[in-house]
């Protein structure tokens, strides 16, 4: 069991240890935060010795210190006048209901004030008491908006780390959730949370976690976006790191044995290890009966495949193999396609390369107009498109049909995306042929990627007939609840 005060006191050996003398380390506080006028400084008597209360403005909450902190400390009967025993007084009796710690050295001092800490220094102590009285703005949990479902709770995870961590507490009632605390970053000394079961979740994962996160150097912690890249090694198709909004989805991963990393700003966490087939079930699927779960999967796959294959496979017909069309339809589709200007697979990338664009423009648009830009986007310049003779009626088709069946699957829209202007670069140079080795060679990519030897490709590979019930078939809740998952079972 690790001492917090004498881990405290190493390290204010090394950064700068606090005086006995108050004014001492009120000029030193003044120097280190010069030009910080949302800095607030309180000198005050506590019977009969110099105190100084100090915090940052809008960082803290005036109602919780007023009514826990300042207010029992300063209208106390009795204080003892003796310095150090007046620290301990007031950590013991005065002010001990509030979360509260002891401080040694200048850094740890500033980093609390910083964070929204109320930081009280008496004179003739070396150390200082700090208390969690923080009230910084922060967003009320509110409806998840990517993982919408139906049957499901409609919380999401906010950008406060302390109320996303309470969300999973309130979900999963066990001593066994244990909760880590790290701060990354050099400047913003953002906090971050590694969250796993004890006894379900390897020993071994959590280790290598919470060593990938301390090799984590940069200046600023961006978001979760930052810890998934540091996390994983190399460049891959897809991702055995992933990410939800949803505490529910959180909790339940745990109990698979996996852990969960929280970035105190970002709205939702990192989940290690994550396996493809999991991007293709929503927390509904578990709600439903098992045979509208199995029809609601099936869909998903085959959309995610359309998605991928139907542009390329258009340019390959059309290029390359127009003897596997009907002979109607290949009449229909040549007198559309020579009217227009460009090559089938130009003309493919044109349109494509629009549509990612409109998109894009609808997403980062206000809400308020995001929705006409679509609309005028996808009317507009598509119809106007066609009747120019730009793009053939058939493409445009292709278009919205492979675009439409892309948010199936929102999870996988970027890699979905990457993968569609490959293979339509692909399938305009060598047709079928080149987009069965295109993606023979993402399959062997996706069997090499993985976290800690567990594949992203399992229980398909290595094959396990076991973890199968719950892949592209859901069995049912009796079945299902006689044995416990646990993710190590994917080992390789």
């Amino acid at each position: 069991m690790i001492n917090l005060d004498k881990l405290l006191k190493k390290n204010a050996a090394e950064n700068g240890r606090l005086n006995k003398s108050l004014a001492e380390n009120e000029k030193r506080l003044r120097s280190l935060l010069s030009g910080c006028d949302d800095i607030l400084f309180k000198s005050s008597m506590l019977s009969g010795i110099n105190a100084l209360f100090v915090c940052t403005d809008s960082m803290y909450s005036s109602l919780t210190s007023s009514i826990e902190v300042l207010g029992p400390i300063l209208s106390s009967g009795f204080l003892p006048e003796n310095s150090l025993t007046l620290i301990d007084y007031i950590a013991l009796h005065t002010a001990s209901d509030m979360e509260q710690k002891r401080l040694y050295s200048f850094n740890d001092v500033v980093l609390g004030i910083l964070s929204g800490c109320v930081v009280l220094l008496v004179d003739g102590s070396d150390c200082c008491l700090c208390f969690g009285a923080q009230g910084f703005p922060k967003r009320a949990v509110s409806d998840a908006v990517s993982e919408v479902d139906e049957l499901s709770a409609h919380e999401a995870f906010s950008e406060s780390f302390k109320d996303n961590v309470a969300l999973i507490r309130k979900r999963l009632h066990t001593h066994g959730l244990k909760i880590s605390y790290l701060q990354i970053g050099t400047l913003s000394k953002t906090t971050v949370c590694v969250c796993y079961i004890d006894g379900i979740a390897d020993a071994a994962l959590v280790s290598s976690v919470k060593e990938k996160l301390g090799c984590i150097r940069v200046k600023a912690l961006s978001g979760a976006g930052t810890v998934s890249e540091f996390l994983e090694s190399g460049f891959h198709v897809f991702s055995s790191i992933g990410t939800t909004e949803r505490p529910d989805t959180a909790c339940a991963e745990m109990v698979e044995g996996r852990v969960v990393i929280i970035t105190d700003g970002t709205p939702y966490a990192v989940i290690v290890p994550f396996l493809f087939s999991e991007n293709f079930s929503t927390v509904d699927d578990y709600n439903l009966r098992p045979a509208y779960a199995l029809t609601a999967r099936i869909i998903k796959y085959l959309a995610f495949f359309i998605s991928v294959l139907l542009p390329g496979i258009y340019v390959s017909l059309c290029a390359f193999h127009q003897e596997a069309l009907p002979e109607a339809m290949l009449y229909d589709i040549a007198v559309q396609e020579s009217i227009t200007p460009f090559p089938v697979m130009l003309e493919t990338l044109f349109i494509h390369f629009v549509y990612e664009i409109v998109r894009e423009a609808g997403v980062r648009m206000p809400r308020t107009v995001g929705s006409a830009v679509s609309i005028v986007g996808g009317l507009v310049i598509g119809e106007a498109a066609v009747s120019a003779g730009l793009i053939s009626a058939p493409m445009l088709i292709v278009v919205a049909l492979s675009a439409i069946t892309g948010f199936v699957v929102p999870k996988l829209y970027r890699n979905i995306a990457l993968l569609r202007f490959s293979l339509i670069i692909i399938s305009g140079f060598s047709g079928f042929y080149g987009i069965t080795l295109f993606m023979c060679c993402v399959v062997c990519d996706m069997c090499r990627t993985g976290f800690m030897g567990i594949p992203i490709t399992a229980p398909f590979s290595p094959f396990s007939l076991k973890s199968m019930r719950d892949t592209v078939i859901r069995r049912n809740w009796k079945k299902l609840s006689r044995s416990s998952f646990n993710i190590q079972q994917m080992e390789r």
